[in-house]
């Protein structure tokens, strides 16, 4: 590899992550049909650009949701070596995953789309968070903290249909219910008998 063609792979990189952190602060405002020049316009880049990076808005779609699920694995890892307990750390990965869904307008609909650049994005749901998930809360099942027949696919339903927005209902009120969600996850240990 020549210098002058490292140089370009580093700003082909530069704008790829741009316009991935562009389109994540667009879908946010205005789900997964924001126009592609705003997108562009704060990504710092032409249109040109997003179609030379992305041919299609399902190829955009799938690489933000893609980019995005792999900092909620990666945060799983993280909070697994991090000396805390077992479940504050299924605790502060839940609050990232609730921020992660609700700030997702349009990833439901995404989700159910025919289109077959999206088939992935629910299998890439499935095969990475929910093994991050089960990670954690078997750590926090180990020590005692959590009722051992939880399932982590069945916790991550649960805190998905938690984290549907609505009139009067957002990202505050939904961690309050999944916190709470959490809470009856937990054994009770305060319901055991005494040893004397």
């Amino acid at each position: 590899m020549t210098p002058t063609t490292g140089v370009r792979q580093a700003g082909r990189q530069r704008s790829r992550e741009a316009l991935l952190s562009a389109a994540a602060a667009a879908f946010v405002e205005a789900g997964v049909q924001a126009p592609v020049r705003t997108i562009a316009e704060r990504a710092g880049v032409g249109v040109g650009t997003v179609y030379r990076h992305f041919p299609t808005r399902a190829d955009l779609v799938s690489a933000v949701y893609r980019h995005q699920v792999t900092e909620c694995t990666a945060l799983a890892e993280a909070l697994r070596e991090q000396p805390i307990p077992a479940f504050e750390a299924l605790q502060r990965w839940m609050a990232a995953y609730v921020d992660f869904l609700i700030t997702k307008h349009g990833l439901s609909e995404a989700l159910r789309s025919e289109d077959p650049s999206l088939a992935n994005l629910h299998a890439l749901i499935l095969d990475e968070l929910v093994p991050a998930c089960a990670c954690l809360l078997a750590a926090s099942q180990d020590t005692g903290e959590v009722d051992p027949q939880i399932e982590a696919l069945t916790l991550l339903r649960a805190v998905g249909n938690l984290s549907i927005p609505g009139p009067g209902y957002g990202q505050d009120e939904a961690r309050q219910m999944v916190t709470r969600l959490l809470t009856g996850c937990r054994t009770h240990t305060t319901d055991s008998p005494s040893k004397e």
